[in-house]
């Protein structure tokens, strides 16, 4: 176990040295004949959009012209990491809806700054290719006259961060906006049951999920993410992360050694914090959860600040594959 005294700096046992990481047939969808092009009079900027759960930051690189305001094409779902089947237009762009619109009546209350950074998708020329049903395509009057695509009758969006097909960076965002499901509903709520059936497997406490770009990374007994910090060390041990951090970072808590699955129980430990309380430890490092994860397997954490990484099963820094 990494044991030290109350103090940021704290020397480790023996235990903890110098050795850690220093086509298918499609349907198309009755075309609507006034439709205009959606999204040409937002401009490339997004709006500030911190307090209001827009996401956009100004200066942050956005789809291009023809990504972010092209017509929707043939809609299909496609596998998305960490969010399974998610609906994509022609052009393999993420869309996605936002739970401050409603479905029944369609409507959409995203306009202003909001548009900017989700950019209505147009309803002219969506056809429905893989994966989704025809019937569940429509469309709804904007409050400028165009008329916005709807599946299930919820408002569709792209998101002016994504930058290229497959990208799925507006999921979360603001707690309110979500990749969607061929059904209408968020994409990441088809995966809920089989994740909380995973998490809660013979009691595990600690784990290994596979992620689709980093490979294997850790995550605690309720499939959250752990993740360590460039500022912290393991010899000397040394806290980085406290006061305002700890509002977004949370230490995690220690395991049971004999709950743990996938990592080698000799790097699992424990120490001390200034506080007194107690924090797991991988290969010494103290780990923590990221308040902006919000399903199991999130890794919104990663790369944080270019100092926030997630655990790989070996106790080391998760880096992207290429």
């Amino acid at each position: 176990m990494c044991a030290g005294s109350a103090v940021a700096v704290l020397l480790l046992t023996a235990g903890c040295g110098l050795g850690s990481e220093s086509p298918k047939k499609s349907n198309a969808v009755q075309p609507v004949s006034d439709s205009k092009k959606l999204g040409s009079e937002y401009g490339s900027g997004y709006g500030s959009g911190s307090d209001t759960g827009y996401g956009s930051d100004p200066g942050t690189p956005t789809v291009g012209e023809a990504g972010k305001n092209g017509p929707a094409g043939q809609l299909k779902v496609a596998e998305l990491p960490n969010l399974g089947g998610a609906v994509t237009d022609g052009a393999g762009f993420t869309l996605y809806r936002f739970d401050k619109d409603t479905a029944k009546p369609p409507k959409s209350n995203c306009d202003g700054d909001c548009a900017k950074a989700w950019p209505p998708v147009a309803a002219d020329d969506a056809t429905a290719g893989e994966g989704i049903d025809a019937g569940l395509l429509g469309s709804v009057a904007r409050a400028d006259g165009t008329r916005q695509l709807t599946l299930a009758g919820w408002p569709v969006y792209r998101y002016a961060k994504d930058a290229k097909a497959g990208d799925a960076l507006g999921e979360g965002v603001g707690g309110t906006w979500h990749a969607l499901g061929a059904d209408g509903k968020p994409a990441a709520a088809a995966k809920k049951p089989a994740q909380e059936a995973e998490k809660t497997e013979k009691g595990v406490e600690l784990s290994v999920r596979q992620n689709a770009s980093l490979g294997g990374i850790l995550a605690d007994a309720e499939g959250r993410t752990l993740y360590r910090f460039d500022k912290d060390s393991a010899w000397p041990m040394k806290f980085g992360c406290l006061d305002a951090c700890l509002d977004a970072w949370k230490p995690a808590q220690p395991v049971d050694k004999a709950k743990v699955s996938g990592i080698a129980a000799e790097l699992v430990g424990s120490v001390k914090r200034p506080d007194g309380s107690e924090q797991l430890t991988i290969d010494c490092w103290p780990v923590y959860t990221f308040t902006g994860d919000k399903e199991p397997g999130d890794i919104n954490g990663q790369n944080k600040q270019g100092l926030w990484f997630a655990v790989t099963d070996k106790g080391k820094k998760a880096k992207a594959a290429g």
